[in-house]
């Protein structure tokens, strides 16, 4: 039986209805494989909103979609050990911004292990997107699109850097270590942030941190000049960033 025009009608809005949903925006994916509550942040760049209030709580092995607009940049880090009261305000062992459930214009208190994402602009409809160390190391995180085609890579930290951490850049909470700073934190010298005459790539060289966490997290960056194969570029739908990934 053929189908009937108004079927055929009904069918191509239906079909232009979807493309031009998934056009204009991006779905982001956040998971938490790890084996505790973690809560994430999230804030958009100068100009663009920040979804869920800037930060919300993910129960072990919880997930939550985030519709974010098309041209959207910002960035997503976990946090850990917090406790909020019912007004939103408390604190996180790791990744504290301001004391707030709700993070509001600043990113998380280094060091974190920092998702970081510009999908699309007014010059490409590119997306590039990293995970950076360059705020030192909190949680192992990954960023994997969804289809996108050849070329989309996984930006990521997998390792639990904590473990191998050296003992001058360790941040410990009830004799735990929780987090690993990065030598520009721990020091605040030029050489290590790369600011003041070193603040070219040809200057600010990785230091022998920013070399360990290298080998162990190959496709994250390690400090702010790092090799530029930790930038990835894609244009997918959707983005899976799961925190604690499987190995």
């Amino acid at each position: 039986m053929r189908p009937t025009s108004s079927y055929l009608f009904f069918f191509l809005l239906l079909t232009f209805l979807i493309s031009l949903t998934l056009s204009n925006g991006t779905q982001l994916i956040i998971v938490n494989n790890c084996n505790e509550s973690i809560w994430p942040g999230i804030l958009g760049s100068a100009g663009h909103p920040s979804p869920l209030d800037g930060g919300f709580h993910l129960n072990n092995n919880e997930e939550v979609v985030i519709d974010v607009p098309d041209k959207w940049s910002g960035r997503l880090w976990g946090r850990q050990g917090c406790c909020f009261d019912q007004n939103g305000k408390g604190t996180c062992d790791t990744g504290d911004c301001a004391g707030l459930l709700n993070c509001r214009g600043t990113g998380g208190a280094p060091p974190t292990t920092v998702v970081e994402m510009t999908l699309g602009s007014s010059n490409s409809p590119l997306h590039y997107y990293d995970v950076s160390l360059v705020d030192g190391f909190n949680l192992p995180v990954s960023m994997l699109p969804v289809g996108g085609g050849v070329g989309c890579g996984i930006a990521a930290c997998e390792v639990n850097l904590n473990i191998c951490c050296p003992s001058s850049l360790e941040v410990k909470r009830g004799g735990k270590v929780v987090g690993c700073k990065s030598a520009c934190l721990a020091t605040n010298a030029p050489k290590y942030c790369c600011t003041g005459e070193y603040a070219n790539p040809k200057t600010c060289k990785p230091t022998i941190f920013a070399h360990l966490f290298k080998a162990i997290c190959p496709r994250a960056y390690s400090y702010a000049y790092d090799d530029s194969s930790s930038l990835h570029t894609c244009r997918a739908n959707r983005y899976v960033i799961t925190f604690c990934p499987p190995k």
